[in-house]
């Protein structure tokens, strides 16, 4: 009798052994499917076409709580930019310009980075701009959107979903318009 048990235990471990190796497959089939979905373009956070923007809360220049959330069913054009950056004061003109073309079907936020109320008003008024401005003076706006140099404009679609990304300045090269009219189009 005492010759049986050692046969069972060791039959008992094989079975075992193999039941923690199907386990482990398992497991492991587990992890790459959810590390597939996870690496889909509409991740939350992620900065490139297809993602969903990052959502954030903050004041403008006209003392108004904006959200990004707050535009979901309208394309959204955002811009980063400061006054001390050359290619942001070149740009700019040419950005207003499209915005108020496109006011009906886009909403535009230009988001001032790391820059005072006072000075942000102060070149608003000498380059005589009245849009509100979003003030990201703690960077909180422009970390969310991992914006590391300046400008950067983005366009966001009626779902929320990043449709078009620019890091750099906008120059007549840029087909900043026809992507606005594409991401317009795309609703209808």
């Amino acid at each position: 009798m005492g010759k049986k048990s050692p046969k069972i235990s060791v039959k008992m471990r094989r079975f075992i052994t193999i039941l923690i190796g199907i386990a482990a497959l398992l497991t492991a089939a587990w992890a790459i499917y959810q590390g597939k979905l996870s690496s889909e373009p509409q991740r939350i956070g992620a900065i490139e076409t297809g993602a969903i923007a990052p959502e954030f809360t903050a004041v403008n220049s006209a003392g108004e709580q904006v959200k990004l959330s707050d535009y979901r069913g309208k394309v959204v054009m955002i811009n980063f930019w400061a006054s001390w950056c050359t290619p942001c004061v070149r740009e700019m003109p040419m950005i207003n310009q499209i915005a108020q073309t496109y006011q009906e079907d886009v909403q535009t936020l230009f988001v001032n980075v790391g820059e005072a109320k006072g000075t942000i008003r102060e070149f608003m008024n000498k380059q005589q701009f009245d849009f509100p401005v979003i003030i990201d003076v703690t960077g909180k706006v422009s970390g969310l959107y991992r914006i590391t140099g300046l400008p950067a404009t983005m366009i966001i679609d009626q779902e929320g979903m990043f449709s078009h990304i620019l890091f750099g300045e906008l120059t007549k090269d840029i087909p900043l318009q026809q992507w606005l009219e594409d991401t317009v189009q795309q609703k209808n």
